[in-house]
């Protein structure tokens, strides 16, 4: 589905240069050089309003994040919180996952983050998950020997799914957790998205794994 533009959302965008990258295609392989230090990257794809990520930012300021969202009023939420808190060790890309391999080039990635995203439960949507191989084979690309994707997610479906997908291509698994916040203090060791925090909220099982990219 096409999402519209909303012309307003795009002229404010624009205003935060020193956040948002508006061709990431142009930066492909030149993402240290957008931050200016050799920094590792981490990525969120479908970072939403960027609570998640905007925390991270703010508490390892030795890292650089890319936030990654297609939904432009949503996108400006997060960007306006970076700013108001004078983050500078973030970026912002208005874009779709489907474009992966033109932002990015071949190692420039340490981490993934995959926080929530659609869980498509349709089998027949089994494609469009951002955990079927044909991501899983982008990532590999990108992320450097080593790296790594954390994954949470509240759907028992997308979690088994991703769990044989991964295996079955030749990545390693760790961490694997079938309920994140079973103990309370699990609570403080994370970091939250807007949709998690409703989840814990009512009581839904929240499901981690980290894995690992190997040659």
């Amino acid at each position: 589905m096409r999402l519209r533009k909303k012309p307003w959302v795009i002229d404010e965008l624009m205003n935060y240069t020193n956040l948002v990258v508006a061709r990431p295609e142009e930066q492909q392989g030149k993402w240290l050089e957008a931050f200016n230090n050799q920094n590792p990257i981490h990525a969120e794809f479908g970072t939403g309003r960027g609570r998640f990520l905007i925390a991270l930012a703010e508490k390892n300021p030795d890292l650089n994040y890319i936030a990654l969202e297609q939904k432009q009023e949503v996108l400006i939420q997060g960007i306006r919180r970076a700013n108001q808190l004078g983050i500078t060790n973030i970026k912002f890309i208005l874009g779709n996952a489907n474009r992966l391999s033109e932002f990015f080039a071949e190692g420039e990635l340490s981490r993934i983050y995959l926080n929530f995203v659609d869980p498509w439960p349709k089998n027949r949507h089994a494609k469009r998950r951002l955990t079927h191989h044909r991501y899983l084979e982008v990532y590999r690309g990108i992320l450097t020997t080593g790296g790594e994707i954390h994954l949470k997610t509240d759907n028992e479906i997308l979690f088994e799914f991703s769990l044989n997908e991964t295996l079955a291509h030749n990545f390693l698994l760790k961490n694997i957790c079938l309920n994140l916040y079973r103990d309370e203090e699990n609570r403080f060791l994370h970091e939250q998205t807007d949709y998690e925090l409703m989840y814990i909220k009512e009581g839904r099982p929240i499901y981690r794994v980290e894995i690992i990219e190997q040659p």
